[in-house]
């Protein structure tokens, strides 16, 4: 069996429904494109779609930050010092040093729930 699907996109549990939200329109700098507040959000970005949602109380236990998954958004941009500019003003800035990795320089941030993100400048 072939598994045919349309588009796959991210979705991050947010537990109070509205923190990534407002953490994700400041840093891409663009409100949702679809939004129930407080219980769902998504983003329309080149290349992906991002959707924040607030568990049910039933899964609460499910998404809590007790332990951390291995996913992580890859953000390529233009300039890593403009993108470390941005996360300090927005209260997030990345704990480490910019990497040289093969494919180009990259720097690892979280947004407050803990989620990682790599921003990456390629070569």
């Amino acid at each position: 069996m072939i598994l045919h699907t349309q588009q796959v996109f991210v979705t991050l549990a947010d537990p109070d429904g509205q923190t990534l939200t407002h953490f994700y329109t400041q840093l891409f700098n663009q409100p949702p494109a679809q939004i129930i507040p407080q219980v769902y959000a998504e983003f329309h970005l080149p290349g992906l779609k991002l959707g924040i949602f607030k568990p049910k109380q039933t899964h609460q236990v499910e998404f809590s930050n007790s332990h951390h998954s291995g996913m992580s958004l890859c953000i390529p941009v233009d300039s890593l010092e403009t993108a470390i500019a941005h996360l300090t003003t927005l209260g997030h800035p990345p704990p480490g040093e910019i990497i040289q990795a093969p494919h180009g320089r990259e720097i690892y941030a979280y947004d407050p729930l803990g989620n990682r993100l790599i921003f990456f400048q390629p070569n």
